[in-house]
């Protein structure tokens, strides 16, 4: 009589493998179906948009309309869950009593965002967690102090000048539709080399010839979009991929330009110190913070640590800023008669603008209103999560248990109709001083709050108050009709098709 096949000596190890993967399998499956059902639980005292067992609510925000995002905010006052297939949910919020519950504790960040932006950032502010990011915020906040920060206004207003430059020679004197988010882009990235290493780099001139610029921008791109294809989320898949090879070649290019900018830093400031040179460059650059750190805490703070921080430095202020700058503009350009106020304003305290100073910024109380009211219709940072490390209580009453991932919505708090008036329209008067004493204090976020709150924010409103005043005292904007601007929200808020306004030079 014939054996059975499985009798066989080579059939066996297959056979034996075939049942140990169905098994692992079966646990999987076990594991996701008992994780859909407690999220079920969990969730359930929160109402939610319909939702497809499958898909969940991806086909609902996937196409990144933010109009879709505030009508849910609109029909859900406090807080949705959202649910990303059928076993992942998040939880969003956008109530000011919700985000003060949330932004007051010191939950983790989510995984996965920080995870797609270790290669170029490496563990700085931006991706890390308890003590160590306590640690580190603690050394470095005095980086951001106003001593440092006026001396970087002068760097601001040249690097914004050069920028104008480009602008008169591509204008004349005719009225020139221009995109202007790729030179604000380009003027930003000027601004943070000069302050982060006092680098001149001429990137507004040549930005394809100099390849830091290329690999700085190349890498944001991969990053976002690696974020939003579920296919590059798991690292084995991307790293892989095209894409994932070209992520690693610009990172290993940045840090190491990174550390050469350190290393030729370090070995000058030795050179200064044997030849007894007391003469000091016109400003402190954040390099100079981070090393004068490193000196002072050099068990605690390392090489790998300083580069770290000099990369989050630059590629967070990188991929914010523009776009702050931008959509202030084109607000302006659509309601010309605050741009009018805030051009008396600045000529009243600048005259004809061939110098600005720190102090003189604090006198644009109108604009500044305008740069607030901006934040809130087109906040650069659109939403913030963090991992559930402990439950969490809300003022109503209703509670979400730990591991839960939770966003706040930074966008639908500030267009929640439950909070303000109107909330598409354009009103810098919402940020006078009595308006705003009235209004909850985690009403309008778009630096965060919290311990967790944007350490640069003082040096994001400089270079807002500059920019904006020196390029309203030089042109005229007006928006082009033919071509609104859409916004694509990712991690950062950015343009899907550009920024395209008129230009008109002022005599």
């Amino acid at each position: 009589m014939e054996s059975s096949w499985l009798e066989t000596r080579w059939a066996r190890p297959f056979y034996l493998a075939f049942v140990f993967c169905l098994a692992l399998g079966l646990l999987q499956a076990i594991k996701l179906y008992l994780r859909r059902q407690r999220l079920l639980r969990d969730l359930r005292p929160f109402p939610a948009p319909p939702t497809h067992w499958f898909y969940g609510h991806q086909k609902l925000l996937q196409d990144g309309k933010m109009e879709k995002l505030e009508e849910l905010v609109e029909k859900y006052p406090c807080a949705f869950p959202c649910w990303v297939g059928p076993f992942q949910a998040f939880f969003y919020i956008y109530d000011p009593d919700y985000a003060k519950t949330f932004l007051s504790r010191t939950d983790p960040k989510s995984k996965y965002p920080c995870k797609v932006l270790l290669p170029c950032l490496g563990k700085g502010l931006v991706s890390l967690d308890g003590p160590k990011w306590f640690q580190h915020r603690c050394l470095l906040t005095p980086g951001y102090s106003v001593n440092i920060l006026k001396s970087y206004v002068e760097v601001m207003a040249h690097s914004v000048n050069m920028m104008l430059g480009k602008w008169e020679k591509i204008c004349g004197a005719q009225d020139t539709i221009v995109e202007v988010f790729e030179h604000i882009n380009l003027m930003a990235l000027d601004i943070l080399m000069k302050c982060a290493f006092s680098r001149e780099t001429n990137c507004q001139i040549n930005s394809h010839c100099d390849l830091y610029v290329k690999s700085t921008f190349e890498a944001s791109k991969i990053i976002f979009y690696r974020l939003y294809s579920f296919l590059r989320h798991h690292n084995i898949l991307f790293n892989f991929s095209p894409e994932g090879h070209r992520l690693q070649e610009t990172s290993q290019m940045l840090h190491q330009h990174t550390e050469k900018a350190i290393q030729d830093r370090k070995k000058a400031l030795e050179e200064e110190k044997r030849q007894d040179n007391t003469q000091k460059r016109k400003h402190q650059d954040f390099l100079d913070v981070v090393l004068s750190v490193q000196a002072e805490n050099r068990d605690s703070f390392s090489d790998t640590d300083l580069r770290s921080e000099v990369n989050t430095f630059l590629l967070a202020g990188q991929d914010t800023m523009p776009g702050g700058i931008s959509w202030l503009l084109y607000h302006l350009a659509l309601n010309p008669e605050h741009q009018e106020r805030c051009r008396e304003e600045i000529r009243s305290i600048l005259g004809d603008g061939s110098s600005i100073t720190w102090d003189q910024l604090d006198e644009m109380s109108y604009t500044t209103m305008c740069i607030k009211e901006s934040l809130r219709l087109a906040p650069p940072v659109p939403s913030i999560s963090r991992e559930l490390s402990k439950p969490i209580t809300f003022p109503d009453g209703l509670s979400l248990p730990a591991g839960i991932t939770v966003v706040l919505s930074i966008w639908g708090l500030h267009h929640n109709p439950a909070i303000w008036e109107k909330p598409k329209v354009f009103d810098p008067l919402r940020f006078s001083q009595e308006n705003s004493d009235q209004r909850h204090s985690h009403s309008f976020l778009p630096f965060s709050a919290g311990s967790r709150n944007c350490v640069g924010q003082h040096f994001a409103m400089a270079e807002l108050k500059v920019a904006i005043a020196l390029i309203l005292l030089r042109f005229k904007v007006t928006p082009d009709p033919t071509r609104p601007l859409v916004f694509l929200s990712q991690v950062i808020l950015k343009p899907k098709n550009g920024v395209h306004l008129h230009l008109k030079k002022l005599s």
